[in-house]
């Protein structure tokens, strides 16, 4: 895949985050990278104070370094900022942080020298993955303790999975032929300054949530059905006079998943004059999720595209400035509204499987079962579903709103964008798996319909759900049965959304 530094599409990070294809960087790249370097390099030549490059860092940026010790500078930073803990980030996650950095760097603002670039590319193309500790980062100087786990690897220590086997960066290196980094001037801070991870994580975050909303649509379309629920409040002239687009998109998602179902058609003349808000109102709850998806997603892009290590180097005027591009409150702020639009997706899938096992709201067989009594049916399902969704409303609690501060008060506030992207993972999960109950759910209650049929679209679902799971006619136990659903039909595109 030909990355140009800067632009970045989502459709490439979707295709690269998903395969393990190659990455090459456009040529174009290369004299913008070299340039910025000789820079760093006429500056120092002039014995100009450069932060973090002939400085220490941090509350100690005041401290001046000998050029003899310049080298162990930028090694010992590498080293001692390598203090993450936790679980390791999956391998999907860090070759994207991987390209990221790459494009980032690539981009010529940071002073570093080409073969840095290159020798974080032929790591990634060659499979060898840097084991990043999942936690450790405030988000606040960059994701500094993720990024210098990263960055070990590069220098030949720390530990790396060399396609799917774990050992030491050194010994990978060797095998791959590939040279471990001596690091220059500035090198060891312009890899680890950066907002990668978070943005990394959140980018993920955003495309599985993506994902489970197009589903969550689905799922919901089916239950209306199942309930024999009305779409007249997906009428277009309601969502016109009101005008959020996304509200409008959503409104005519669910019409043309409900087109031409023979049960809508059944009881057009019935006596109920309105549903519930959890199928009524599927259009302005969802279409506010898609405006805080569609908002992440643009938040993120950006982030995806940008310089964001510290100090950058101009060419133009020979100058390198200090700031503060390392701050990830963006990211989580994005991360925060994915989590927001999260909840609510589950929220609202959750209360659509409550309605449909009560048999006063579904006029369905009490918790979606025959011979009730004998058989619980979908009750406990349901139990599932709530207490997927009482922990993501926790879990949906705002994380850039914290801070702590760090670096002896140098860094005296902070984003906490790597923990508000990570928390991301688990939240889609439980989502996915309410989606899951739902879809389980909406067909039994749809073949209680039948002869009636729902319409074409929702059938094809249908038919791909009972391929997975049979209709229930007695109870059996549901845990494999949510999973195959949720990895077969939630976690994979579906044609009728």
């Amino acid at each position: 895949m030909m990355i140009t530094p800067g632009q970045l599409t989502h459709d490439q990070i979707r295709q690269f985050y998903r395969s393990s294809i190659p990455v090459k960087l456009d040529d174009s790249c290369w004299s913008q990278v070299e340039n910025s370097h000789s820079v760093v390099l006429n500056l120092m030549q002039q014995g100009e104070t450069i932060y973090g490059i002939n400085t220490g860092f941090g509350l100690l940026a005041n401290k001046q370094i000998p050029e003899s010790d310049l080298e162990q500078l930028q090694l010992n930073i590498v080293r001692s900022h390598s203090a993450g803990v936790g679980e390791l980030l999956d391998d999907s996650v860090v070759r994207l942080v991987m390209l990221l950095k790459l494009a980032s760097l690539a981009r010529g603002f940071s002073g570093v020298r080409p073969i840095v670039i290159q020798t974080l590319m032929a790591c990634l193309n060659q499979g060898i993955i840097p084991c990043i500790p999942s936690k450790g980062s405030v988000g606040a100087s960059g994701d500094l303790a993720p990024l210098a786990h990263m960055s070990l690897a590069l220098i030949g220590e720390g530990e790396v999975r060399n396609n799917g086997e774990t050992m030491p960066a050194a010994e990978a290196l060797a095998q791959n032929q590939i040279k471990p980094l001596k690091l220059g001037p500035k090198e060891g801070l312009a890899l680890l300054n950066g907002t990668q991870v978070s943005t990394a994580l959140a980018l993920v975050g955003l495309y599985d949530a993506q994902q489970c909303f197009d589903a969550a649509i689905v799922a919901g379309a089916m239950s209306i059905d199942a309930a024999m629920g009305s779409d007249t409040p997906f009428d277009e002239r309601i969502h016109q006079v009101r005008n959020h687009p996304t509200q409008i998109e959503c409104a005519r998602r669910y019409r043309h998943l409900l087109d031409g179902s023979e049960i809508r058609n059944s009881h057009r003349d019935c006596k109920r004059v309105q549903d519930p808000y959890s199928l009524r109102c599927q259009p302005q709850v969802m279409g506010a999720c898609l405006e805080l998806l569609n908002h992440a997603s643009q938040v993120l892009i950006r982030e995806a595209n940008s310089v964001s290590d510290n100090p950058l180097v101009f060419e133009n005027d020979q100058s390198i400035l200090s700031g503060g591009n390392f701050h990830a409150e963006p990211v989580a702020m994005a991360a925060d509204e994915i989590a927001i639009a999260v909840a609510e997706i589950g929220s609202l899938s959750e209360r659509r499987i409550a309605l449909l096992i009560d048999q006063h709201l579904s006029e369905l067989p009490p918790f979606l079962v025959n011979d009730g009594g004998l058989n619980s049916g979908f009750m406990i399902p349901q139990v599932t579903a709530a207490a997927l969704t009482s922990e993501n409303k926790h879990l949906a609690s705002p994380a850039s709103v914290d801070s702590l501060p760090t670096s002896a008060n140098q860094e005296d506030h902070v984003s906490m964008a790597t923990y508000a992207a990570r928390r991301l993972q688990n939240m889609n999960d439980n989502a996915a798996t309410i989606v899951a109950i739902e879809f389980l759910a909406s067909a039994q209650g749809l073949d209680f319909r039948l002869p009636l049929k729902t319409s074409p679209r929702l059938k094809v679902v249908l038919d791909r759900i009972r391929v997975l799971v049979p209709f229930y006619e007695q109870d059996r136990t549901f845990s494999s049965h949510i999973e195959s659903v949720k990895m077969n039909i939630v976690c994979t595109p579906l044609d009728a959304a």
